[in-house]
């Protein structure tokens, strides 16, 4: 699915978006520099997958610090997390790098992801997002994220990530 089919899906869906075009962004530094004066909440991704090759697309505010062995626990991980292959973020999400997007759950079509968001991003609208390529922001009301999510198959697994239990010792 390019861009395009996205956003004719999430018209369809009634769902309003707005996107600005930038400079390639591939790191939440790039980012920071590229976009501009938008509003609402940033956010980072991280696309995981644990040894039974589970894998989660964990979509938190871009400041936060994600403990990797706090959140295999959250998330009942087996063994310990780590970053999925490029290859493998492409079968999965249509996406390359730097382009990681909760919206890649469009090119799920297999259900093999699992969504996790932070709810930071619920409390601080519009949640900017990449529209499954990295030269482009596009914002999104958080509930629409949700309905988005939830029409895939895909509902989320909120956290309030500024508040994870600490893992057992």
């Amino acid at each position: 699915m390019t861009d395009l089919d996205l956003f004719a899906k999430l018209d369809a869906m009634g769902i309003a978006h707005h996107t600005v075009e930038h400079e390639p962004a591939y790191t939440v530094n790039d980012a920071k520099n590229l976009r501009g004066e938008l509003d609402g909440s940033h956010i980072k991704n991280l696309f995981l997958r644990d040894k039974k090759k589970n894998i989660w697309l964990v979509t938190v505010l871009e400041e936060r610090d994600v403990d990797l062995k706090q959140l295999r626990g959250v998330l009942g991980a087996k063994g310990n997390l780590s970053f999925g292959s490029p290859e493998l973020l492409m079968e999965c999400l249509g996406v390359i790098p730097g382009a990681v997007t909760p919206l890649g759950i469009v090119n799920d079509r297999e259900g093999r992801v699992s969504v996790v968001l932070d709810k930071g991003i619920l409390d601080t609208p519009p949640a900017n997002v990449h529209p499954l390529r990295n030269d482009r922001t596009t914002q999104i009301d958080p509930q629409d994220l949700l309905k988005l999510l939830d029409a895939e198959g895909h509902p989320p697994l909120i956290l309030d990530f500024a508040n994870l239990p600490q893992p057992d010792a």
